[in-house]
């Protein structure tokens, strides 16, 4: 029996690939007992790479721990009873549903919802009016690749990390506890959609991106560097790569002491007319500033 603060939560997720079973796999780090219910040898990405050398699914393995799994057949009515029945049995913290499946109408809000009234269903689809989507041509919808990379590539620069995926299931993770605890106080379900492309725009949105293109300033391509500050990454003198980063005005006077530079960073902003404790300045002037750091390494 799990101990965790959310003990006593059965959640009934039937999913694929990235966002659905992060967010699963969010509740049950947390302590709720999510079951995963996937078709007979197993969904989509049962076989995703990464692999073990026996050719396990690290991908699969890593976003299902501790979860318990079912395997039904979808396509037979006696293996949609079965999920019917698993939403209907799991007792008062359960009657929760998280799933991407599409086209699937028995797994749908209103057939399950007349098994249980205060059914939470949590789908998520690509866009909000059901067209596919996933997180790489999001990325490239949101125009990111675009301005990733050096300011000599002519093409757009695939993200490894599907970062609007990830995005997506910890959000939903977190509009399934927000309708849970309204459904505590009222009695009440919900039925929930949530799409990437959403979440990349409300992310785009509240850091600022969506303002900036607005008010028609172009982001340019820095290659590492940090936008509006300074950061980038340097190679040290025994080959290896590292990731410098100065937040504020004490990192820099740190780094100005560390690499020996405080006369001369004080002396170029005298030239310069620029004042490096402000991330403006630093942003401006980085070239220069990155530019020093390499002679120190290499005099040192």
């Amino acid at each position: 029996m799990s101990s965790g603060p959310l003990a006593g939560l059965t959640v009934l997720e039937v999913s694929s690939f990235v966002a659905a079973p992060l967010g699963g796999l969010t509740l049950a780090q947390l302590g709720a007992e999510v079951i995963r219910v996937d078709p007979v040898g197993g969904a989509a990405d049962y076989g995703r790479w990464p692999l073990a050398p026996s050719g396990t699914s690290l991908f699969w393995t890593g976003l299902n721990k501790g979860k318990r799994s079912v395997t039904v057949n979808f396509r037979q009515p006696e293996g949609r009873q079965i999920v019917a029945d698993l939403v209907r049995a799991t007792g008062p913290g359960g009657g929760i549903v998280l799933t991407n499946a599409v086209g699937q109408t028995w797994l749908g809000y209103p057939e399950l919802a007349r098994l249980r009234p205060d059914l939470i269903h949590l789908q998520i689809l690509g866009y909000r009016d059901g067209r596919a989507a996933v997180d790489y041509t999001v990325n490239a919808e949101t125009g990111f690749p675009l301005v990733t990379g050096t300011d000599a590539l002519e093409g757009p620069v695939n993200h490894v990390l599907p970062a609007w995926d990830v995005a997506c299931g910890l959000y939903a993770a977190v509009g399934l506890l927000a309708a849970e605890r309204r459904r505590a106080s009222t009695g009440t379900g919900s039925e929930i959609t949530l799409a990437p492309a959403d979440v990349a725009m409300a992310v785009a949105g509240n850091l600022g991106f969506l303002a900036e293109a607005q008010l028609g300033q172009d982001r340019p391509r820095i290659g590492n560097h940090l936008f509006g500050g300074l950061a980038r990454d340097f190679r040290t003198a025994d080959g290896q790569r590292i990731m410098l980063v100065v937040l504020t005005r004490g990192h820099f006077a740190e780094l100005a002491k560390i690499t020996g530079l405080t006369d001369t960073f004080a002396e170029l902003e005298r030239l310069l007319g620029a004042d490096f404790g402000t991330d403006g300045d630093r942003y401006r002037h980085r070239e220069v500033i990155a530019a020093r750091q390499v002679c120190a390494a290499v005099n040192t």
